[in-house]
């Protein structure tokens, strides 16, 4: 490498000293005989698990609560909405009028989807593309993330 004189060791002995013992980076900087010690691993998960959960509420109540394991598709979301909205939307609404309001994600707007609300003569409500999400439920969902914020979930 052009410009560095003196071995790789050198180098990152004069980096840590110019960073200070507690710089974030001098703490990851290893030897190469700990390598193996049980303090150089990292004891938190990287990425927290994430849980897809699918949910209704209107004026009047809460509908069901589903909680979804894996990828949702088209036809999974419409097994979702066959399971959990159409029984809520009843017991919610009881025959009367109501729309029915979702994200623009490619479960929802798929084709098939799309014909299935039509063929339960559900009134979807326009949701333009890109659009910021003010639906109603997304502070439902704040509220469950951040009073489970520090739950562990076990399988």
């Amino acid at each position: 490498m052009t410009g560095y004189k003196g071995s790789i060791p050198e180098r990152l002995s004069r980096s840590q000293a110019r960073m200070g013992r507690g710089s974030p980076l001098c703490e990851h900087l290893r030897e190469q005989i700990e390598k193996d010690s049980p303090d150089c691993y990292q004891h938190k998960v990287q990425k927290p698990a994430s849980l897809m959960v699918w949910g209704c509420v209107s004026a009047h109540d809460m509908g069901n609560l589903h909680i979804c394991e894996g990828t949702i598709n088209a036809e999974r979301y419409i097994q979702v909405l066959e399971q959990h909205m159409l029984p809520s939307k009843q017991r919610l609404f009881q025959g009367r009028p109501c729309l029915f309001q979702q994200d623009n994600a490619k479960p929802h707007s798929a084709c098939v989807t799309t014909a299935w609300l039509r063929s339960k003569r559900v009134r979807v409500l326009d949701w333009p593309a890109c659009s910021p999400d003010l639906s109603p439920i997304e502070n439902v969902w704040r509220i469950m993330k951040s009073s489970k914020k520090n739950c562990i979930l076990k399988n």
